[in-house]
């Protein structure tokens, strides 16, 4: 099976436009496709929250780093409870603003996690846990459970993110842990502060140079543009 992932390394080994090998698509996942309209049920993020203030550290040139080296093992230990804490949580039975978040918050939190888990490490690319002779990062493999089903970052952001809200703006709330991304937010996403922390988000990203940028060519963008054109 070929991972978005892999399909996007593959285009670059054989010099071509990723589009030109068919992009990751948003292909719904029937199983995550049900809600709860009536549910009044809410996910506590608080944790996920108070851990962001302390480690992510937006510098001077507007890109939010986190301090990997500078997490305390009570706090690996806080970001553990709070995933466990996600995978518990019956997500089908949640209204669809709780779900968005509840996806955002465990995609980050996850990749946090996997980084966290095979420190030192140079770039999330090296970590080659998904399965696959030609496996590059993390995102293909099943890293947590829930509802008792092992779920991927490929699955949480291709999946279910992506098909059930067609949201271009979900590109810039997932974070792939590399400075070319867009910022891992500075707080937790909740079904109240979703729509203003996606709008902050997709400005933050838009403004800045690594998203869009002017040259004596032209217009220069992110190839997250055009990597999911489909979505924009």
């Amino acid at each position: 099976m070929t991972t978005p992932r892999l399909t996007l390394i593959l285009a670059t080994l054989l010099g071509l436009a990723p589009a030109a090998l068919a992009a990751p698509q948003p292909e719904l996942w029937e199983r995550w496709s049900g809600h709860d309209a009536e549910s009044t049920r809410t996910v506590d993020h608080a944790a996920w929250g108070a851990w962001l203030k302390r480690y992510v550290r937006p510098d001077a040139a507007g890109i939010h780093r986190v301090d990997y080296a500078g997490v305390q093992s009570e706090d690996r230990e806080r970001l553990r409870s709070y995933l466990a804490v996600l995978a518990a949580t019956p997500v089908t039975q949640l209204a669809r603003d709780e779900q968005r978040a509840f996806w955002i918050n465990l995609y980050n939190a996850l990749t946090v996690q996997v980084v966290l888990d095979h420190l030192p490490v140079e770039s999330i690319r090296d970590i080659d846990i998904s399965p696959g002779l030609f496996s590059d990062g993390p995102w293909g493999k099943a890293l947590v459970q829930v509802e008792g089903t092992p779920v991927s970052l490929d699955d949480i952001e291709h999946r279910i993110l992506r098909p059930i809200w067609r949201d271009p703006r979900i590109h810039y709330a997932v974070n792939c842990a590399s400075l070319g991304c867009p910022n891992l937010q500075t707080e937790a996403f909740t079904a109240a502060n979703a729509e203003a922390l996606l709008d902050q988000a997709a400005r933050q990203y838009v403004n800045h140079p690594r998203g869009a940028r002017v040259t004596s060519d032209g217009l220069v963008v992110s190839s997250i543009y055009s990597w999911f054109q489909v979505d924009f």
